[in-house]
């Protein structure tokens, strides 16, 4: 376990060396969030008059969505990364060494995770420069954070998954094109679920993107409810877990392959 632990480090310490010789792109990755915070969320400030989104302050209601989608993006485009190393044959060169195949996989996992934490915590602070508030503190934050970093994982995983069976770029630019905008407005992204149309509201109860959003907001609010958080959590937890074994065995399957 610790040989497996220690490998899967390397190989994220690996991609976090590339990540950090790319700053601008780091910097490209935060211009989405601010669009949708501050012009977006300027645009739309006085929804919150409609009632149901227990907060006076839209900006308040609209940062953990921005957190979360910020880091589905970041998840669901892993499998990029994936695809380049086996076009590139640097995959097929780690297997040839005696390295674990979980810790191969699991380092762009990681690596992903560590990404959506550092670009979450900016949102949040970009949001709290723009007037939000969060009763929840830094508990709150922290638990918002965590549950971003599950669903990076979940939709990480599956698509590095994705990259290993496809091998085509345009394939996963049209999945993750197809899929990111439902799974956006399919949640309480924007709105709050008491002023959705009901089948959008039972939509989204089974929508990995809203149970983040849902326990983020839990957890920040003044009063958290726990069974919520813990329920959210959980299932996100879950789903993460069946997504990197799946990812995994996909591995496996395309080293037969080669």
């Amino acid at each position: 376990m610790n040989t497996v632990v220690t490998q899967t480090w390397f190989m994220t310490q690996r991609q976090l060396m590339v990540f950090a010789r790319q700053p601008a792109y780091a910097v490209i990755t935060l211009v989405q969030p601010v669009i949708w915070l501050f012009l977006f969320g300027g645009s739309f400030k006085n929804v919150v008059e409609l009632g149901g989104f227990g907060t006076t302050s839209y900006l308040d209601y609209l940062v953990p969505g921005v957190v979360v989608m910020s880091a589905l993006g970041v998840g669901m485009w892993s499998g990029m990364g994936t695809l380049e190393e086996i076009q590139r044959g640097t995959l097929n060169r780690f297997l040839t060494t005696p390295a674990s195949r979980a810790a191969l996989m699991n380092g762009n996992v990681v690596h992903n995770g560590i990404v959506i934490a550092l670009q979450s915590g900016v949102i949040v602070l970009l949001g709290l420069l723009g007037g939000a508030d969060y009763p929840g503190g830094v508990t709150g934050v922290a638990v918002l954070i965590a549950a971003a970093v599950l669903l990076g994982t979940v939709f990480g995983a599956l698509s590095n998954a994705l990259g290993m069976l496809v091998r085509e770029r345009e394939s996963i630019i049209g999945v993750n094109t197809f899929l990111l905008l439902p799974l956006t407005f399919l949640s309480s992204a924007f709105m709050a679920p008491a002023r959705m149309p009901s089948w959008i509201r039972h939509v989204a109860d089974f929508n990995p993107l809203d149970w983040a959003m849902v326990a983020g907001r839990s957890a920040l609010g003044a009063h958290p409810d726990l069974g919520v958080v813990l329920g959210r959590g959980g299932a996100l937890l879950a789903l993460a877990a069946a997504a990197v074994w799946l990812s995994i065995r996909t591995f496996r399957s395309y080293q037969r392959s080669v």
